[in-house]
């Protein structure tokens, strides 16, 4: 996935055209949704099982879906690009829409043409054009991304707990609630309808969509996608409200006549720490079960800490950036957020499109608040920090520190002491999660 030719809009029109061999990028029509669905198997080096059209269609928006045609062979689709239109929790919990780019491939046989960059700039222009405040995606690999804007903006990791080693605390707080396993359709209501109230008390979360819900519960399928029913338990508070979710499988692995299973957590949701307390419990206590495997986990989850012995949680290799963010609109991105702390900052900002480039003025005030605004004229002083686009969607949502940006190179300060300022102002006492592919 990815491309490395520098194609853009400032590009001479017959040099683009004498590099890409002619090849037309547009929105695809329902009707050409298998070639679609084929081109990113292709791109994403899958086999190809079946089309999956019903799951396509259930998330197919015209102009949308894109896909690059080579005149040679019209009927294949080189490349492919999705967008859809989501919501970003800020610090303070407002929620940002963004535009959700997924399904960026580029045939190898297509590479270097520069296909990529002609559907990047034309989704995110037509994201701009709806007054769309930011683009988010996961990154495959971390090289493709930055020169287009995007920072890696949360943190995840996954995580494996050795229950031969380690349990739970004695004394943690207790929720007082029950645990009931519920069935497919139960979770679609309920699950979504507490994922609802969970987001809005994370800051990186993103909204699930029917269709997501759906996927995952086996309401709809998608070839390849290798789902089969897990184990749901739901949380309920003493008052009947359901305050957490956790889905799980367990593995059959035994050695001889000893049982030696690994539960597998696929989705964990707790709006308080009592019900994170009594799930876990659930997990580290279910029969035959010697290792819990945890897909992904915030970098801040206090679960390592509850254990007897932390060193028996062991993170995974996997672990690091997972959320990407790309500021279209400062203003608007920085205005809706909120902060720990009165400050200013003055930012300088560099964007190869020239969309978030200049001189910006950060305040925030003693009750949270803050704005964002150009400043125009001549320089009065030195910026606190001068760094790229792609930097500053990393410092955006509180994960990323500016005096470490500053030391990798990433980042200047030309004010002394800036980059220490931005910390103060930036930073936030939960790390950004969002524990969901898209």
């Amino acid at each position: 996935m990815g491309n490395d030719a520098q194609t853009g809009p400032d590009r001479p029109v017959r040099q683009q055209q004498a590099a890409d061999g002619g090849i037309e990028i547009r929105a695809v029509t329902e009707d050409e949704l298998p070639l679609w669905d084929r081109g990113v198997a292709r791109g994403f080096l899958r086999p190809h099982l079946d089309e999956g059209i019903e799951f396509r269609r259930l998330q197919f928006e015209p102009g949308r879906f894109l896909g690059a045609f080579d005149p040679y062979d019209p009927t294949r689709c080189v490349a492919t690009f999705r967008s859809f239109d989501s919501e970003l929790t800020l610090p303070g919990g407002a929620l940002l829409p963004v535009d959700a780019i997924t399904a960026v491939t580029v045939n190898s046989t297509h590479r270097r043409r520069g296909l990529l960059s002609r559907m990047m700039h034309r989704d995110l222009t037509a994201a701009r054009e709806r007054g769309t405040a930011a683009a988010v995606l996961i990154a495959a690999e971390y090289p493709i991304y930055g020169r287009f804007g995007f920072g890696p903006a949360t943190r995840g990791r996954p995580l494996t707990v050795d229950l031969t080693r380690a349990s739970l605390r004695a004394g943690l707080p207790e929720s007082g609630g029950r645990i009931d396993f519920a069935g497919m359709a139960e979770v679609r209501k309920l699950g979504a309808e507490l994922h609802e109230r969970w987001r809005r008390t994370r800051p990186g979360a993103l909204r699930r969509s029917p269709v997501w819900w759906k996927l995952h519960t086996g309401a709809t399928s998608l070839p390849g996608y290798d789902w089969k029913e897990p184990f749901v338990a739901l949380h309920r508070a003493p008052d009947g409200t359901v305050t957490g979710l956790i889905a799980y499988t367990v593995d059959d692995t035994w050695e001889g006549d000893s049982p030696n299973c690994t539960l597998t957590v696929h989705d964990f949701l707790a709006t308080d720490g009592p019900t994170a307390t009594a799930l876990w419990r659930l997990a580290f206590s279910v029969d035959w079960v010697r290792t819990v495997s945890i897909g992904v986990l915030a970098a801040d989850d206090p679960l390592p800490l509850q254990l007897t012995d932390p060193r028996a949680a062991v993170p995974g290799r996997a672990g690091g950036d997972f959320l990407w963010l790309r500021l279209l609109d400062l203003p608007a991105a920085f205005g809706a957020r909120t902060y720990r702390t009165a400050g200013r900052l003055v930012l300088d900002v560099t964007d190869r499109e020239g969309w978030t480039a200049g001189r910006w003025l950060l305040e925030a005030a003693a009750d949270g608040t803050g704005r964002c605004t150009r400043l125009e004229g001549p320089a009065d002083g030195p910026a606190d920090l001068a760094l790229d686009v792609a930097a500053l969607g990393s410092l955006h949502l509180g994960a990323e520190s500016a005096v470490r940006l500053v030391a990798a190179g990433q980042a200047a300060e030309p004010a002394p002491g800036g980059a220490e300022r931005a910390d103060l102002l930036l930073r936030t006492a939960v790390e950004p999660f969002n524990p969901d592919s898209f």
